[in-house]
């Protein structure tokens, strides 16, 4: 048996674990439900929203919030984190609009001190004041300014948490998908995002695995103090994640996909997407030069070599190689489905993964160059 067939042989047993033995990550099958009913009384709940330059998408956002049919109390924080563009008038005019200006606190950002990220640090001074209150929430709404939810999602992000016990539920934002670009891409950050965290994973109390989508993470205050607030992870660029590990440590956590709630951002060009992902890629690597060789490695055989024997081998080699490529498309195609593709996007896995393998070195190479990549004019 040659060298080729064993290569892939490995290819092919790597996609079937993948596809039979993680979590059934690809299925993109955890999702939100039908809002359940909440028996007693509904808990206080305070959305906090950092916002720094925000002003063409955050009057919706806050709009949204504010037109939550939820059945208890609920207030918005927005800490404009020194914009630039109005962001705190748009924010002001929305609740001006719906006659909810006493429902809307909005906090001038202080400057960011070291050992904080830009966003860490607006949620803190946020939570700083929702705590301080009279009567302060049991839940705090963790969401973005680009983040619009449909009328019932506070309902059901509360009901869900008490009836999982869940000390965080988090819903992935629908991102755009209108642009070429978008197409192209996004579906896959999705796709990748569940390979790395499988869902089911995330959600079982016995497994470590850990995630969040910041965009909309419902906490439990109290859980939240328990693991040492926002300070815990002040430096993380990844937030999210590091919030939900350091929470998973003192409950269940819950994530799924939704209709639910929607980002607004749009990526007209590949440069917007690789912006975004540069931004956190080599972060997620832990700034180690060894695990981006590895991520480099595993994607070109995962991604790139069953292409390559598909094309370019000949007898079982080839016939795995197809195999391997028919697996991955498939894998593929629930998550395009969620996001309305036409059925030819699966095969293009392999190239998509060649360009996101592309934005994680530029990640990286801007890192070792002393730089970082930049987001709304702070270097991280």
């Amino acid at each position: 048996m040659g060298w080729d067939i064993i290569f892939a042989a490995v290819i092919l047993a790597a996609w079937i674990y993948l596809t039979g033995a993680r979590g059934g990550f690809w299925m993109a099958s955890v999702r939100d439900g039908e809002r359940l009913p909440l028996p007693g009384p509904w808990p206080v709940v305070v959305a906090v929203v950092p916002a720094r330059d925000e002003a063409p998408c955050v009057g919706e956002s806050i709009g949204s919030l504010l037109d939550q049919d939820y059945p208890g109390a609920i207030s918005v924080i927005l800490v404009d984190d020194q914009s630039r563009d109005g962001t705190a008038a748009v924010a002001s005019h929305a609740a001006e609009l719906r006659s909810a200006s006493d429902r809307l606190t909005i906090v001038s950002g202080k400057p960011v001190p070291p050992g904080w990220m830009g966003k860490t640090w607006a949620q803190q001074q946020g939570l700083e004041i929702a705590q301080g209150r009279p009567v302060p929430p049991s839940y705090v709404l963790l969401t973005d300014a680009d983040i619009v939810h449909a009328r019932d999602t506070l309902a059901w992000l509360v009901a869900q948490a008490q009836s999982t016990g869940s000390v965080l539920t988090s819903l992935i934002a629908k991102l755009s998908c209108k642009s070429f670009a978008e197409q192209a891409l996004v579906p896959a950050f999705i796709y990748f995002f569940q390979m790395l965290y499988p869902f089911r994973w995330v959600n079982d109390p016995a497994r470590t695995t850990a995630a969040a989508a910041g965009g909309c993470m419902l906490v439990d205050c109290n859980a939240l103090a328990q693991a040492g607030g926002i300070a815990a992870i002040a430096d993380a660029v990844i937030d999210d994640c590091a919030l939900a590990k350091k929470l998973k440590e003192r409950g269940t956590i819950w994530l799924g996909l939704t209709e639910r709630v929607r980002s607004i951002r749009t990526y007209p060009q590949f440069s917007d997407i690789r912006q975004m992902v540069t931004r956190s890629a080599y972060a997620q690597l832990r700034y180690s030069p060894v695990l981006l060789a590895g991520m480099i490695a595993a994607l070109g055989l995962v991604y790139v070599a069953p292409v390559l024997f598909a094309v370019l081998g000949s007898g079982i080699a080839q016939a795995l190689g197809i195999a391997s490529w028919i697996l991955m498309a498939i894998s593929f195609g629930p998550t395009l489905m969620f996001y309305g593709m036409p059925g030819w996007w699966p095969p293009t896995l392999p190239a998509i993964a060649f360009i996101y393998m592309g934005f994680t070195i530029d990640s990286a190479w801007q890192h070792m160059r002393g730089g970082g990549a930049t987001w709304k004019g702070r270097v991280v």
